[in-house]
């Protein structure tokens, strides 16, 4: 499984929004079925940035659903369609 940490950038809303749209481009063109973006527990704060990126109308054609990993809320896991 792809996985995208979110740690190193934090403090930058630019590359944290650059990051992750690379990485569900790419995430998606692999045929990947899954992947998971780690924001971290913490505040909270980095989290609901991912999510609200995620619910974007352009970026939600690209996966299934989303998910909060069981057992783990400091991260969130991205289902993809199948490819045919």
């Amino acid at each position: 499984m792809l996985s995208l940490d979110l740690h190193p950038i934090y403090r930058n809303n630019r590359d944290i929004e650059l990051a992750l749209r690379q990485f569900l481009f790419a995430a998606s063109h692999s045929g990947e079925s899954a992947v998971e973006i780690i924001p971290g527990k913490g505040s909270g704060q980095l989290k609901r940035r991912v999510l609200a990126f995620l619910d974007q109308r352009h970026i939600k054609k690209l996966y299934l659903r989303h998910e909060s990993a069981p057992g783990n809320e400091g991260r969130v896991i991205v289902h993809f369609r199948e490819k045919p």
